[in-house]
């Protein structure tokens, strides 16, 4: 059975590229375009990691990972935290911290190499 991943980003674009290198590496794939319904996702789904963009239209995803890192029924579930926004360093340290941090734009190896250690971690 393959690892589930979900994408939460409002770049479609982005999205349909991460959907792609993903799949041909096995993967499910579910992708969202907006934070909105991210938990009951994770309830019904059940996804193995949460790839999430830090701006999302309406929502912070620092918030939206805090929220999922301090939920005892979530807090396993390892998230990477996108963004081309530097600042994204200084969420790292702070109370709900993704597991790790991509930056956009990003190499197809660094994807799958983080992806990869997340899964196995």
């Amino acid at each position: 059975m393959s690892k589930k991943i979900l994408i939460v980003d409002d770049n479609e674009l982005v999205v349909e590229i991460m959907t792609y290198i993903l799949m041909n590496k096995g993967y499910d794939v579910i992708a969202l375009y907006n934070g909105d319904e991210i938990l009951d996702h994770i309830k019904t789904d059940h996804p193995d990691l949460i790839i999430l963009d830090m701006m999302l239209p309406g929502a912070d995803g620092r918030d939206i990972c805090k929220e999922i890192k301090l939920n005892k029924d979530t807090s396993n579930l390892p998230v990477i935290m996108c963004s081309g926004n530097e600042d994204i360093k200084l969420s790292m340290h702070q109370q709900g911290a993704p597991n790790d941090v991509l930056h956009k734009p990003f190499d197809v190896n660094s994807l799958v190499n983080m992806v990869e250690y997340q899964l196995v971690a």
